[in-house]
């Protein structure tokens, strides 16, 4: 029985957030502004209502309508505050996980100029998150993140206290005093009675759990202290770290002081602290008894697990209801734009031309600026190989069409229907080659939806003249490779069928993944003409391929004959 946990999950939480972390400065209210918004004045009434009123589903709904109207480019300050307090109610919830969640998506939106208080208050909440969730590396983490934030000593305080405690869960306690032990000598904190009880009772608790007869004395000052303040928090935890200081020496003290915190947690409905409590009254009876004690810490467990589970189920509806509400609005949103443009494109055709050539203008001058930025001597080989290939695509499809439809549009009567249609029809196609070209070399995810993006581009190869077939790609566990070479096995695979496209005259194009130890194979197989890929016209492609899997330390053995097919073998470690 680890009492010391009655300090970190909703104690410390209510203390930190609501006393300590909600306001990083004295006189500064974490609280959004209010707005001149009469939707979201609204739900910001009833949301903050029903939170101080404890009734959690209505609280987090109204939560979430906040966040899912606003606008992330200017209410980026109301939806951190939203999410901030949708994590606090998960957690007061038990759904930690859930908790976490939210709370990282809160620090997604955090900026340069985010208040330290949203930043201290989200930390904090998931230094609470991972401690119960046993993650004690990633609990000290976010608890010293939310130390850097914390501006006066109060909350410092606090926040090494809670350091502590995660050092105690992991029974580090040599350590826990090491940083417990300087704070009860601190002076400088205004109204700390209850800090500086919660401090000694966890320092008397790791003098008990090493041994040491100093415990006893702290434990008794922090209990003194908290009835003195009435703090009935302090009061049931110190209640049980006594049950469990006399347990294997005085039983009938034990079971006193375990009783005592039982009828004070039920006393104000603290459902964790009557679990603790009833494990010690199971230790400490026999006979009927034990078995009393235990039934009843079944019936609150299965109880409270079940109101959590449908609170949880509850609030992923909530969000899930919420996103889909969203979508569909910006589907409509975006089904008005679609047709308003095409209005204005039927009014303003010749603009469309001038807006073509400056989308090519803008990608030409993009692609220039990333290849200037390379810093290595490979990479600049290759950016300048893809620089040189784009400008060809520019020059090649698009500079001639531009300027035939553009001689076309100031020489022909543009009233007559069919020479209307022919423009529009030139102007579609020099679109779907500029976006073809910016397709090709856009930012590659190599994240969740990396393996899908591949399979979408390989077949995207695909045609009635062209079969390509994959073997293994899915044996693979690309998630562990890293970002670079996903990279480059995105571009390389492009380049080869961007190659075979343009020179192969095959029917089928074979691609097969495997893992051999270290190392991920793979081998592109066609049956086209084969040495038609030693011709001068795909050497800079084939050269691409070989560089970039040189620069991820891997080799490219290229096998092609006359009319017998073309075959590459790539292998680089993982």
């Amino acid at each position: 029985m680890k009492l010391k946990k009655l300090n970190s999950p909703f104690f410390i939480l209510y203390f930190l957030l609501f006393i300590g972390l909600l306001s990083c400065k004295k006189e500064t209210n974490i609280t959004p502004k209010p707005k001149n918004d009469t939707e979201y004045n609204h739900y910001f009434s009833l949301a903050e209502k029903y939170f101080e009123n404890q009734k959690n589903d209505s609280a987090f709904y109204y939560y979430n309508k906040i966040k899912s109207t606003s606008d992330v480019s200017t209410d980026n300050e109301k939806i951190i505050y939203s999410l901030l307090k949708m994590a606090i109610i998960q957690q007061n919830e038990g759904d930690y996980s859930s908790s976490e969640t939210t709370a990282t998506e809160a620090i997604s939106l955090f900026q340069k100029d985010t208040n330290p208080a949203y930043k201290c208050a989200i930390f904090n909440l998931l230094g609470i998150n991972y401690e119960n969730l046993y993650d004690y590396n990633n609990a000290i983490y976010y608890y010293n993140q939310a130390y850097n934030q914390a501006d006066n000593e109060l909350q410092k305080v606090v926040l090494k206290n809670n350091i502590a405690v995660v050092f105690m869960d992991k029974e580090d306690y040599l350590h826990a005093i090491q940083i417990l032990l300087p704070l009860t000598l601190n002076k400088k904190i205004p109204n700390s009675d209850e800090n500086k009880a919660r401090v000694l009772d966890n320092l008397g608790y790791c003098y008990f759990k090493i041994g040491d007869s100093k415990s006893l004395n702290y434990m008794d000052q922090s209990l003194k202290i908290r009835k003195q303040i009435e703090d009935d928090f302090g009061i049931m935890a110190s209640y049980i770290h006594f049950s469990e200081f006399y347990k294997d020496d005085n039983f009938e003290k034990s079971n006193s002081y375990a009783r005592m915190a039982y009828q004070k947690a039920t006393e104000i409905n603290s459902v964790n602290i009557r679990l603790k409590s009833l494990a010690l009254l199971i230790e400490n009876s026999i006979g009927n008894e034990s078995k009393k004690f235990s039934m009843l810490h079944l019936l609150i467990n299965d109880s409270i697990n079940k109101v959590r589970q449908k609170a949880k189920n509850q609030f992923a509806k909530m969000k899930y209801d919420s996103k889909k509400e969203k979508e569909e609005n910006l589907k409509l949103k975006a089904q008005k734009a679609e047709n308003a443009l095409q209005l204005e494109q039927q009014k303003n055709r010749n603009q469309l031309l001038y807006f073509a050539v400056g989308i090519i203008i803008l990608i030409s001058i993009f692609i220039s600026h990333f290849l200037i930025t390379k810093s290595k001597r490979e990479k600049i080989k290759i950016s300048y190989d893809t620089e040189i290939r784009i400008a060809k695509k520019l020059h090649d499809e698009l500079a001639n069409d531009v300027y035939h439809t553009m001689a076309f549009a100031e020489t022909q009567d543009l009233s007559n229907s069919q020479n209307k249609e022919k423009l529009l029809t030139n102007l579609d196609t020099i679109y779907s080659r500029t976006r073809n070209i910016s397709k090709e070399n856009s930012t590659i995810e190599t994240g969740s939806l990396f393996i899908s993006n591949l399979k979408d581009m390989m077949s995207g190869f695909n045609t009635n003249e062209v079969n390509i077939l994959t073997n293994g790609i899915d044996t693979i566990n690309w998630a562990t490779l890293e970002s670079n070479k996903k990279t480059t096995v995105y571009r390389v695979l492009q380049e080869l069928l961007v190659n075979m496209k343009k020179h192969s005259q095959c029917s089928i194009v074979i691609l097969t993944f495997k893992k051999n130890e270290n190392k991920l194979q793979i081998d592109y197989t066609d049956n086209g003409v084969g040495a038609a890929f030693d011709e001068k016209k795909s050497k800079n492609g084939l050269q691409n391929v070989e560089n970039r899997i040189q620069a991820i330390k891997g080799t490219t053995t290229f096998d092609t004959k006359s009319n017998k097919g073309f075959k590459v073998k790539i292998i680089f470690p993982i």
